[in-house]
């Protein structure tokens, strides 16, 4: 296992060597630092804290400040956890570049954030059809659930159905995306396909 953190630019298209044409997401991939190393002795498992996105010492509280005194990093705004099959080679204040870890034609795991859509009615949370249009005398009913199935029994309604509620801004790990390009001088990885979330939102790399 190995793992990064990077942020997701925007998506573009290239031409493979073949003529092929492949629709890639942009994501930038700035050098990470070893903050903290967990071991089974000391945490009981164990796991690689790396930092990514300098940020400024005046704007980080006392306690995290001494934490990244403490391993010789500048402080950093992300700090995420990654299980490394070559933890004992590692160190406090190493720092891990995307061109050392990830190759062209690896596959990685994208885990990242989905955009939120705030609260949403069925039609467009789950995409419903509605009811029916207004020649039935629905008026402003045509986006409404409809009838939920609930009667004197069971007087409820049951739990996982379908209704209005939050959507989106949820955790989600896509999977298995084709390393097509990296360009070390620029801190850039392509990969194949779409990563959910907005452009600027942090991911994390997770390679096999």
């Amino acid at each position: 296992m190995k793992g990064l953190i990077g942020k997701k630019l925007g998506m573009t298209s290239v031409y493979l060597e073949d003529g092929t044409y492949v629709p890639c997401t942009i994501l930038e991939v700035p050098d990470n630092y070893v903050v903290q190393i967990r071991t089974k002795e000391r945490d009981g498992y164990e796991a690689i804290q790396l930092g990514a996105y300098d940020k400024k010492p005046q704007r980080v509280n006392k306690p995290l400040l001494k934490h990244f005194e403490k391993a010789g990093v500048s402080p950093k705004y992300y700090l995420k956890e990654f299980e490394f099959d070559n933890i004992e080679e590692l160190n406090v204040g190493d720092v891990l570049k995307v061109e050392e870890l990830f190759s062209e034609g690896e596959f990685v795991n994208v885990r990242a954030k989905t955009k939120g859509k705030g609260f949403q009615g069925v039609v467009k949370r789950h995409n419903f059809a509605g009811v029916g249009g207004r020649t039935h005398g629905q008026h402003n009913r045509e986006r409404a659930p409809g009838s939920l199935g609930g009667a004197s029994y069971p007087a409820r309604v049951f739990k996982g159905k379908k209704l209005p509620g939050r959507m989106g801004n949820k955790t989600v790990m896509v999977r298995n995306l084709e390393v097509v390009k990296i360009y070390p001088e620029r801190k850039l990885m392509l990969v194949k396909g779409a990563i959910p979330g907005p452009r600027g939102r942090v991911v994390y790399l997770y390679g096999n």
